[in-house]
């Protein structure tokens, strides 16, 4: 079933975390799924199994660097539709237009 995620995933305890966060959405990249970063989450869209295990992945990235992680993530799985992460954009911007 198509899920949208928004999700952040850092580590905790250190003072600049751009470089562990890059090795992060790297990965998510990586992964094939459609995805887009911005300054507080990373939104990965594809079916529920593929998504959620390229967030272990990710997560598990800083985690066997011994570093303790947080994973931040909110999900929408609306069955029936596909392509969300610009269809919810374009439903909002029709109504402020």
């Amino acid at each position: 079933m198509n899920t949208l995620v928004a999700v952040a995933i850092a580590p905790c305890g250190v003072d600049e975390m751009s470089e562990e966060v890059a090795g992060v959405v790297k990965i998510i990249r990586d992964s094939g799924l459609k995805n887009k970063t911005n300054s507080m989450f990373t939104e990965i869209e594809g079916e529920w199994d593929e998504v959620m295990t390229t967030i272990k992945e990710a997560t598990m990235y800083l985690a066997n660097k011994g570093l303790r992680t947080e994973v931040v993530f909110k999900a929408d799985i609306r069955p029936g539709y596909t392509h969300t992460m610009e269809g919810k954009i374009e439903r909002l911007n029709s109504h402020l237009q």
